[in-house]
């Protein structure tokens, strides 16, 4: 969104920074894929954006980018949220055989290390001053390459999540 978060910051003592920004509820969606190849502990990271809000349909076609990406069998964890679900869905698991979806329990962020990626993007942007839709856009590629070039990081969102330990963590 383009509110700001706030983080603490630095500044003369005695003086509260301030940070002046338009209260505007203007956003953009994102979707986001952490990917990990078990023979060579090799790890990914895909993000999309949009102007308005995913739907099936959408997340069907990152589905299929994202499996046009990967080779082999992919185990995709994602929770059980209805742009997750329906005839769309269905339609690229009936397409790709090689696609296994398994659901997090009903409302558990905390085993999804897709959120740590959010959380990651949010600390970067604190006390930012976004003026527009395509400010957060080039923010949040940005943010992603920054990721992407980071192994170590991509693994430590892996092991913030509850998810069960693996051998190559």
């Amino acid at each position: 969104m383009l509110i700001p978060t706030r983080r603490r910051t630095w500044g003369p003592q005695g003086c509260t920074p301030i940070v002046r920004y338009n209260y505007r509820h203007d956003r953009i969606s994102a979707i986001a894929a952490i990917t990990v190849a078990s023979k060579r502990a090799r790890m990914g990271l895909y993000v999309q954006c949009r102007q308005d809000n995913f739907k099936a349909p959408q997340v069907a076609k990152f589905l299929r980018l994202l499996l046009t990406h990967l080779r082999g069998h992919v185990i995709l964890m994602w929770d059980g949220g209805t742009i997750h679900k329906g005839p769309h869905i269905r339609a690229v698991q009936d397409a790709y055989p090689r696609l296994h979806l398994e659901r997090f329990p009903t409302y558990a962020p905390e085993l999804n290390p897709a959120e740590q990626v959010w959380n990651d993007f949010k600390r970067h942007t604190g006390n930012s001053i976004l003026r527009g839709k395509q400010d957060i856009r080039l923010n949040l590629h940005g943010s992603a390459r920054r990721v992407r070039r980071s192994p170590d990081k991509l693994r430590s969102f892996v092991r913030a999540s509850d998810l069960p330990s693996a051998p190559w963590q």
